[in-house]
């Protein structure tokens, strides 16, 4: 276990074991990082692996969904926004090509169809998710809306933040600084400042795994397939999944669909707010409020990339991948392999992240369905 650093409290130590097992494996070359809070204590701040130290800032992609999904959650529970309000209600130009009817529920649920444009979109626009926004309102979408639902993979940030700007004047990043991560001095960043620039330096490259190149050479995205759309693989250039975190510009503007930056231990915290109470504070989401985001709103074949799947409110409910966890947990994968959850029923948070990809847009990383258990289970003894 020399390549294991770090600490974990007293009876959590086979979270350790299993870890070492990991970075021995999975993630030797690249390292990671895995942070466990219960009952508001950080009880698991582990990291090892080549080129990953535990202030290492990574660029954690997919993981902002679950940030974007909190602001939301936040706005329904103020009643500012109506889950069963239009879009275009606020943002009259997305009726266009027959979205007139699509909900705020239908769309965090992934079922509004527009999931990218004709022609795709540039590396400056995917930087930006007012172009996103722009582009995508008179876009048709690529099935009718609310018949199915497939991943929005790299638009969702922009289609929500866009009804979030209109109804409140403020953006998504300004909404998780003011409201969440700083209050909770959070290790996790909706726009990366340049001061803290040297701490992402440490973590470059983010590259795939040989795995994962091999896997992508021999099964390659049919640009024109809905996959192909989604990641915008159709574009020309096409989507360059490692550009995208290693551009300054990304992290500095922070696209809400995939440009978060952050360690473990900020991810684990910000969960840590959801699942209970947390510096004295009483968790950020009440019991209706979680309970609505946390149901299953689409399930199935996903269109986009032809697996089963479950999205609840913008967050994934986690227990129909991880059947150790409860009903209530909440959380979003990152490309990574990263994977981040809330389970209020046990007062876990977790937080598991990769600095090289797993599965390009897939789930967490398989690993965490070794790692998930082993946590659960030393919670549960330590009561």
């Amino acid at each position: 276990m020399s390549d294991v650093h770090g600490t974990v409290e007293p009876g959590f130590e086979s979270v350790r074991e299993e870890f070492a097992t990991v970075v021995a494996n999975e993630a030797r070359d690249g390292g990671a990082q895995l942070a466990v809070h219960h009952h508001g204590r950080l009880v698991v701040d582990l990291w090892g692996g080549d080129g990953v130290d535990g202030d290492s800032l990574l660029g954690l992609y997919s993981s902002s969904k679950g940030a974007m999904a909190l602001v939301t959650a936040l706005l329904v529970q103020d009643g500012v926004l109506d889950l069963d309000r239009t879009v275009a209600s606020w943002w009259p130009e997305f009726a266009a090509e027959g979205k007139g009817e699509v909900t705020l529920r239908q769309l965090l649920a992934h079922r509004s169809g527009a999931i990218g444009v004709d022609g795709g979109f540039s590396a400056e626009e995917l930087a930006d998710d007012r172009a996103i926004a722009a582009r995508l309102a008179g876009q048709r979408p690529y099935w009718e809306p609310g018949t199915g639902h497939g991943y929005h993979a790299l638009v969702i940030g922009a289609l929500v933040g866009e009804v979030v700007l209109r109804a409140t004047g403020r953006t998504i990043r300004d909404l998780f600084e003011e409201r969440v991560r700083a209050p909770y001095a959070l290790d996790y960043y909706l726009g990366l400042p340049e001061e803290l620039e040297p701490r992402f330096r440490t973590a470059l490259p983010m590259l795939p795994t040989p795995a994962e190149q091999a896997l992508l050479a021999e099964n390659p995205i049919a640009p024109d397939s809905l996959m192909g759309v989604a990641f915008n693989f159709h574009a020309d250039p096409p989507f360059d999944i490692v550009a995208y975190s290693n551009s300054r510009a990304v992290r500095a503007q922070a696209p809400v669909s995939a440009g978060g930056v952050g360690s473990a231990r900020g991810l684990s915290r910000m969960y840590a707010a959801v699942a209970g109470e947390l510096d004295g504070r009483a968790p950020l989401l009440k019991p209706d409020t979680l309970a609505e985001v946390a149901r299953i709103h689409s399930r199935g074949v996903d269109l986009v990339t032809g697996e089963e799947n479950a999205f609840g409110l913008g967050f994934v409910p986690l227990a129909t991948r991880y059947p150790a966890l409860s009903a209530a947990a909440v959380g979003h994968s990152g490309a990574p392999g990263t994977q981040s959850f809330a389970d209020p029923a046990t007062g876990l948070a977790y937080s598991y992240a990769r600095r090289r990809f797993a599965f390009a847009g897939g789930p967490g990383a398989a690993e965490n369905a070794r790692l998930i258990p082993v946590v659960v289970e030393a919670a549960a003894n330590g009561r």
